[in-house]
Protein backbone atom coordinates (compact mmCIF):
# COMPACT_ATOMS: atom_id res chain seq x y z
CA UNK A 1 0.00 0.00 0.00
CA UNK A 2 1.38 3.10 -0.62
CA UNK A 3 0.82 6.37 1.04
CA UNK A 4 0.35 9.74 -1.02
CA UNK A 5 2.42 12.50 0.85
CA UNK A 6 1.13 15.95 0.79
CA UNK A 7 3.87 18.30 -0.70
CA UNK A 8 2.96 21.71 -0.16
CA UNK A 9 1.76 24.08 -3.10
CA UNK A 10 5.08 26.18 -4.10
CA UNK A 11 4.68 29.69 -4.98
CA UNK A 12 6.73 30.73 -8.20
CA UNK A 13 10.11 32.30 -7.10
CA UNK A 14 10.90 35.57 -8.41
CA UNK A 15 14.10 35.60 -10.07
CA UNK A 16 16.93 37.62 -8.71
CA UNK A 17 16.76 41.43 -10.01
CA UNK A 18 18.56 42.73 -13.02
CA UNK A 19 21.82 44.53 -12.74
CA UNK A 20 21.28 48.06 -12.61
CA UNK A 21 19.78 48.98 -15.79
CA UNK A 22 22.36 48.81 -18.99
CA UNK A 23 24.21 52.44 -19.05
CA UNK A 24 23.28 53.75 -23.08
CA UNK A 25 25.16 55.91 -24.38
CA UNK A 26 23.92 59.06 -25.03
CA UNK A 27 24.45 58.95 -28.67
CA UNK A 28 22.69 55.79 -28.87
CA UNK A 29 20.10 56.92 -27.04
CA UNK A 30 19.21 59.76 -29.18
CA UNK A 31 19.52 57.74 -32.39
CA UNK A 32 17.22 55.24 -30.76
CA UNK A 33 14.83 58.31 -29.20
CA UNK A 34 15.32 59.77 -32.95
CA UNK A 35 14.23 56.44 -34.52
CA UNK A 36 11.14 55.82 -32.26
CA UNK A 37 9.78 59.48 -32.74
CA UNK A 38 10.13 58.02 -36.64
CA UNK A 39 8.26 55.10 -36.03
CA UNK A 40 5.65 56.90 -33.85
CA UNK A 41 5.19 60.18 -36.16
CA UNK A 42 2.90 57.92 -39.38
CA UNK A 43 0.25 58.11 -36.80
CA UNK A 44 -1.99 60.65 -36.47
CA UNK A 45 -0.91 64.06 -34.49
CA UNK A 46 -3.23 63.50 -31.36
CA UNK A 47 -1.66 59.75 -31.45
CA UNK A 48 1.68 60.98 -31.36
CA UNK A 49 1.04 63.38 -28.69
CA UNK A 50 -0.86 60.25 -26.43
CA UNK A 51 2.35 58.13 -27.19
CA UNK A 52 4.54 60.45 -25.73
CA UNK A 53 2.38 61.56 -22.41
CA UNK A 54 2.29 57.86 -21.89
CA UNK A 55 6.08 56.89 -22.44
CA UNK A 56 6.91 60.46 -19.88
CA UNK A 57 4.38 58.28 -17.29
CA UNK A 58 5.73 54.95 -17.68
CA UNK A 59 9.29 56.17 -17.18
CA UNK A 60 8.52 58.13 -14.38
CA UNK A 61 6.85 55.36 -12.50
CA UNK A 62 9.59 52.70 -13.80
CA UNK A 63 13.13 54.45 -14.66
CA UNK A 64 15.19 51.17 -14.91
CA UNK A 65 12.68 50.06 -17.60
CA UNK A 66 13.90 49.32 -20.64
CA UNK A 67 11.51 50.68 -23.74
CA UNK A 68 12.17 47.58 -26.26
CA UNK A 69 10.37 49.31 -29.54
CA UNK A 70 8.97 46.63 -32.48
CA UNK A 71 7.58 48.03 -35.57
CA UNK A 72 5.03 46.09 -37.16
CA UNK A 73 3.33 47.58 -40.67
CA UNK A 74 0.61 48.94 -39.35
CA UNK A 75 1.19 49.49 -35.90
CA UNK A 76 4.16 49.84 -32.96
CA UNK A 77 4.38 48.65 -30.01
CA UNK A 78 6.77 49.57 -26.84
CA UNK A 79 7.37 47.40 -24.36
CA UNK A 80 8.47 47.82 -20.82
CA UNK A 81 10.60 45.25 -19.98
CA UNK A 82 13.05 44.69 -17.07
CA UNK A 83 15.44 43.48 -19.38
CA UNK A 84 15.99 43.82 -23.20
CA UNK A 85 13.74 41.09 -24.16
CA UNK A 86 10.41 42.81 -24.53
CA UNK A 87 8.88 39.04 -24.48
CA UNK A 88 9.32 39.54 -20.72
CA UNK A 89 7.89 43.41 -20.66
CA UNK A 90 5.19 43.74 -18.44
CA UNK A 91 3.56 46.58 -20.20
CA UNK A 92 3.57 47.37 -23.40
CA UNK A 93 1.78 50.75 -25.30
CA UNK A 94 0.72 49.70 -28.90
CA UNK A 95 0.00 52.43 -31.19
CA UNK A 96 -2.12 52.17 -34.76
CA UNK A 97 -4.20 54.27 -36.76
CA UNK A 98 -6.61 52.91 -34.65
CA UNK A 99 -5.60 54.93 -31.56
CA UNK A 100 -3.64 53.95 -28.36
CA UNK A 101 -3.68 51.14 -26.20
CA UNK A 102 -2.09 49.99 -22.84
CA UNK A 103 -1.46 45.95 -22.79
CA UNK A 104 -0.85 44.05 -19.58
CA UNK A 105 1.14 41.01 -20.86
CA UNK A 106 -0.21 38.53 -18.39
CA UNK A 107 -3.19 40.40 -18.28
CA UNK A 108 -5.25 37.31 -18.15
CA UNK A 109 -4.55 36.95 -14.58
CA UNK A 110 -4.94 40.25 -13.19
CA UNK A 111 -8.03 41.12 -11.23
CA UNK A 112 -9.88 43.13 -13.06
CA UNK A 113 -13.08 44.49 -10.92
CA UNK A 114 -13.99 47.40 -13.57
CA UNK A 115 -14.18 44.71 -16.49
CA UNK A 116 -11.66 47.31 -18.30
CA UNK A 117 -9.25 44.51 -20.05
CA UNK A 118 -10.49 43.75 -23.33
CA UNK A 119 -8.90 40.71 -25.18
CA UNK A 120 -9.24 36.90 -25.72
CA UNK A 121 -6.15 35.40 -26.05
CA UNK A 122 -3.67 33.35 -23.77
CA UNK A 123 -2.00 35.70 -21.55
CA UNK A 124 -2.21 39.31 -22.78
CA UNK A 125 -5.19 41.87 -21.85
CA UNK A 126 -5.66 45.42 -23.24
CA UNK A 127 -7.19 49.03 -22.43
CA UNK A 128 -7.98 51.31 -24.88
CA UNK A 129 -6.26 54.75 -23.76
CA UNK A 130 -8.17 57.87 -24.62
CA UNK A 131 -5.84 60.81 -23.13
CA UNK A 132 -2.98 60.62 -20.55
CA UNK A 133 -5.73 61.31 -17.90
CA UNK A 134 -6.21 57.19 -18.11
CA UNK A 135 -3.07 55.95 -16.77
CA UNK A 136 -4.05 58.16 -13.74
CA UNK A 137 -7.32 56.65 -12.93
CA UNK A 138 -7.42 54.49 -9.94
CA UNK A 139 -8.83 51.52 -11.64
CA UNK A 140 -5.87 51.40 -14.03
CA UNK A 141 -3.46 52.17 -11.69
CA UNK A 142 -4.48 49.14 -9.69
CA UNK A 143 -3.93 47.38 -12.80
CA UNK A 144 -0.61 48.53 -13.51
CA UNK A 145 0.19 47.78 -9.59
CA UNK A 146 -0.89 44.28 -9.52
CA UNK A 147 0.88 44.02 -12.80
CA UNK A 148 4.09 45.11 -11.56
CA UNK A 149 3.77 43.60 -8.43
CA UNK A 150 3.15 39.49 -9.93
CA UNK A 151 6.15 39.97 -12.48
CA UNK A 152 8.33 37.42 -12.27
CA UNK A 153 11.54 39.35 -13.69
CA UNK A 154 12.01 42.36 -11.11
CA UNK A 155 13.07 45.83 -12.47
CA UNK A 156 16.60 46.99 -11.55
CA UNK A 157 16.56 49.01 -8.15
CA UNK A 158 18.80 51.96 -9.77
CA UNK A 159 19.77 52.98 -13.13
CA UNK A 160 18.12 54.07 -16.62
CA UNK A 161 16.59 51.27 -18.87
CA UNK A 162 17.84 51.81 -22.17
CA UNK A 163 15.59 52.44 -25.57
CA UNK A 164 16.22 49.44 -27.70
CA UNK A 165 14.76 49.19 -31.77
CA UNK A 166 13.92 46.04 -33.00
CA UNK A 167 12.39 46.65 -36.07
CA UNK A 168 10.34 43.56 -37.58
CA UNK A 169 9.63 45.34 -40.68
CA UNK A 170 12.68 46.44 -41.98
CA UNK A 171 14.27 43.08 -41.43
CA UNK A 172 11.53 41.76 -43.57
CA UNK A 173 12.03 44.79 -45.88
CA UNK A 174 16.17 43.94 -45.90
CA UNK A 175 15.74 39.82 -46.02
CA UNK A 176 13.20 40.32 -49.23
CA UNK A 177 15.86 42.82 -50.23
CA UNK A 178 18.50 40.52 -50.47
CA UNK A 179 16.79 37.24 -51.65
Amino acid sequence: MSVKKNTPKRSPVKAEAETPASAQSAVARRSAETELRTLVAKFAPEHVKLVEAMRRSLRKRLPTAHEVVYEYRDFCVISYSPNEHGYEGVLVIRASVDGVKLYFNNGKELPDPAKLLQGSGKQTRWTNVEGASTLARPEVVSLIDEALARNLVPFAQDGRGSVVIRSTTAKKRAQKGSA
